[in-house]
């Protein structure tokens, strides 16, 4: 399939041919000035040159937008870098906590099975006995 190279298809290429006709219609305005108009113009230049202001760059926070969720970026400095600590903190003491309560409810289940064996009315190797187990299967009498 053949692409059109025509000047609507590539714009910047009108862009591109415009800028440099206009540079060399300048060009060749140039040579055509005076000596005394020139030295000022490069005088000018140079005081230009020495009086410019260095831009200063300042960290701001600023929202980009990236595929439909806004994300905010910029400098957080020592408090934000701090706050955004917290949510994993606040998991990591959340797993923990839930970690010794299931442990404590396995052992109070653990302790009621042992005072149930302890204070039962079979003795507590009945209950290893594999006669028992079956007997236990079959369902016993009740």
């Amino acid at each position: 399939m053949n692409h059109p190279t025509t000047a609507f298809a590539q714009p910047h290429l009108l862009v591109d041919q415009f800028g440099a006709r206009i540079a060399h219609q300048l060009d060749a305005a140039a040579q055509q000035l005076p000596h005394d108009v020139t030295e000022r113009l490069r005088a000018a230049r140079t005081q230009a040159l020495a009086n410019r202001r260095v831009a200063e760059t300042v960290a701001v926070p600023v929202v980009l937008g990236q595929g439909g969720s806004a994300v905010l970026g910029g400098g957080f400095g020592f408090w934000g870098r701090a706050a955004s600590w917290l949510p994993l903190v606040a998991l990591t003491v959340g797993l923990l906590g839930i970690g010794t309560l299931q442990e404590e409810m396995r052992a109070s289940e653990i302790a009621e099975v042992d005072a149930e064996l302890l204070t039962g009315d079979l003795p507590p190797t009945a209950y290893t006995d594999p006669g028992f187990t079956q007997y236990l299967k079959v369902g016993g009498t009740d």
